[in-house]
């Protein structure tokens, strides 16, 4: 393979690597079943995500039964409460939500973001999601043992997790250990893949400051994973020696059941230190990526050019950084000293400052923009609105005095859902909207699209905004039960059966979604090259859908930066990044 000619005019610089080497299919297994080729990889994660997603919800609704009508549902009893409670929260953190944004849009959309064939590294992409698969095996298998899956919560905090009296001692606790180090493995190939594509692939005139800042936030995850997740792997390794050899690298000297137990001197608190070295970042390896995907989908349908471009690139570095010296505001309760814990409060306000520096810019973005609702659209304003509401409460658990009385409340619930769980999942779906017709060639439907984000939209809103106020009145989160409690009014008890009929609702209404997810792979429209009329990269193919390589014989040429839209005198409202430059045009 050849790069495209440049025009004598131009001079980008030369190709620094050679062209890649493609693996070309032999047989219908290794086309698309063991896959290397990025596209169809992302494909996989995406599937098995929501797949595994679609179980977390059904999760989810356990929960909320019994929240609501305790003790009235005969099969829902304190060891399926616990264990719906742990599988629910790691399934959508770990499996689902790291998975979809990293080893799903950021194996389709990396390649094809900065002109590259494929990643450098096939082969191990391929491995990378056959790993994580069978991860996602491991950890539901669990279901299927003696004792059933862990219930030890989701931060497995020891010396509960593997103590008899907690569901899922005998082998849950085992699979989901497991499991973690597995997926660890496979996201350390897929991630290596991930920045040395973007450093190493790039094709000709993409510097770094023309990259859209969806490869900018997937590239920021993908590093940050890459230092986070090994505390989680030894956190893992280290509480999986204690379960099974009986070390005490976490297990104090203590009684169970009037027996001394054989675990002499470990610490607990080293296990919370680990888990939240891995678990703060987490948060910003999945909302990297959104910021990033919510940045190109603002500026893409109100047809304007991302504001400040340079300080977004910046601000997703910082909160990279930042995210790094954070995770001891999950451990105020935990008897920290007083010194840490101001200093973990300065750096989790520091924080806000990159952050709020970003959605000033989306706003700027908007500010006298040709604005196209379009469902896409809906789904990054959704996300704009709730992840400033989420964030503010954030605000409010990153003070000691605050977070000490509302950490163990619905009100933690209630903020980290916001961020989290709903803000991330608006932009899931906004992002397969908006990238539907280049995955499949098809639309799909508008008008079942903006039926689902309202759905979803105002329904999340329903659900968990009342919980801030259940969280100020004291109702604890994660009790089986709560029985008579004279601080927490009758009151509270109807507004949980209202949250619980809601989310049900809202739950069974993602069916719309996948109804038009598939309907729409034959009845949709047929979308062409670029519907959406977008200036980035992935637009331009020769084909769409991509073909294998991506490019077809000539790699192309970059000129100018992704958002060059509303550009005086171009022939349309928009110049894509490989369209020649205009005379006199000096783009950044």
């Amino acid at each position: 393979m050849t790069d495209a000619s440049v025009p004598q005019n131009v001079a980008p610089p030369p190709a620094e690597v050679d062209d890649v080497e493609l693996y070309h299919a032999h047989s219908w297994i290794t086309k698309y079943v063991f896959c290397q080729d990025a596209k169809v990889i992302a494909i996989q994660y995406a599937g098995t995500a929501i797949a595994v997603g679609v179980l977390a919800l059904v999760l989810s609704w356990v929960i909320r039964l019994q929240l609501a009508f305790p003790g009235a549902i005969p099969f829902i009893d304190a060891n399926v409460y616990y264990q719906s409670v742990t599988m629910h929260g790691m399934i959508m953190v770990v499996y689902m939500l790291t998975a979809i944004f990293l080893g799903g849009f950021g194996n389709y959309l990396i390649p094809l973001m900065v002109g590259a064939r494929d990643m450098v590294f096939p082969y191990v992409n391929m491995l990378s999601y056959w790993v994580y698969l069978i991860a996602t095996l491991v950890l539901v298998s669990s279901y299927f043992v003696p004792g059933g899956p862990t219930g030890a919560g989701w931060t497995l905090y020891p010396p509960q997790s593997i103590l008899t009296g907690t569901p899922g001692y005998d082998y849950g606790i085992i699979l989901m250990l497991a499991s973690l180090i597995l997926f660890i493995v496979g996201f350390t190939m897929g991630g290596l893949n991930y920045v040395v594509t973007v450093l190493q692939a790039r094709t000709r005139g993409m510097t770094l400051m023309r990259m859209p800042l969806t490869v900018w936030g997937i590239f920021a995850a993908a590093v940050m994973a890459l230092l986070a997740f090994p505390g989680l792997f030894v956190a893992c390794v280290m509480l999986l020696f204690d379960r099974t050899l009986g070390t005490s690298f976490f297990m104090p000297s203590l009684v169970e059941l009037g027996e001394r137990k054989d675990y002499v001197g470990g610490s607990p608190i080293l296990f919370q230190h680990l888990f939240w070295f891995f678990g703060h970042p987490e948060v910003y390896i999945v909302a990297l990526p959104a910021f990033g995907v919510v940045s190109d989908l603002i500026s893409v349908h109100a047809r304007k050019n991302i504001f400040g471009y340079r300080m977004m690139v910046w601000a997703i570095i910082a909160i990279g950084v930042l995210s790094m010296v954070v995770w001891g505001h999950h451990m105020y309760v935990s008897g920290m000293d007083p010194w840490f814990g101001f200093f973990f409060a300065v750096t989790t306000l520091a924080i806000a400052v990159p952050t709020a520096l970003k959605v000033y810019n989306w706003v700027l973005t908007l500010w006298h923009a040709d604005i196209h609702f379009t469902t896409p659209m809906l789904f990054a304003l959704g996300f704009l609105v709730t992840f400033v509401n989420g964030g503010i409460t954030g605000l409010y658990l990153g003070n000691v005095i605050v977070d000490v009385p509302l950490s163990a409340t619905l009100f933690v619930v209630a903020h980290f859902h916001m961020v989290m769980g709903i803000a991330p999942v608006l932009v899931i779906f906004g992002a397969i909207y908006h990238w539907y017709p280049k995955i499949t060639g098809r639309m799909m439907d508008e008008r079942l699209g903006k039926i689902h984000f309202w759905i979803t939209f105002l329904g999340a809103y329903a659900i968990f905004f009342p919980m801030h106020y259940l969280g100020v009145l004291g109702m604890p989160r994660r009790f089986y039960e709560m029985g008579e409690t004279a601080f927490v009014p009758a009151s509270a008890a109807t507004l949980n059966i209202v949250i619980t009929v809601i989310a049900l609702a809202v739950g069974f209404a993602q069916s719309i979604f996948f109804y038009n997810l598939f309907r729409s792979l034959k009845h949709g429209a047929p979308a062409g090259g670029n519907p959406w009329r977008a200036a980035s990269l992935e637009w331009q193919t020769p084909e769409t859908p991509p073909g294998h390589g991506n490019w077809g014989a000539h790699l192309p040429v970059v000129y100018r930066w992704p958002y060059a839209y509303s550009v005086p005198g171009a022939p349309e409202d928009f110049l894509p990044q490989n369209a020649p430059p205009m005379s006199g045009e000096h783009s950044p």
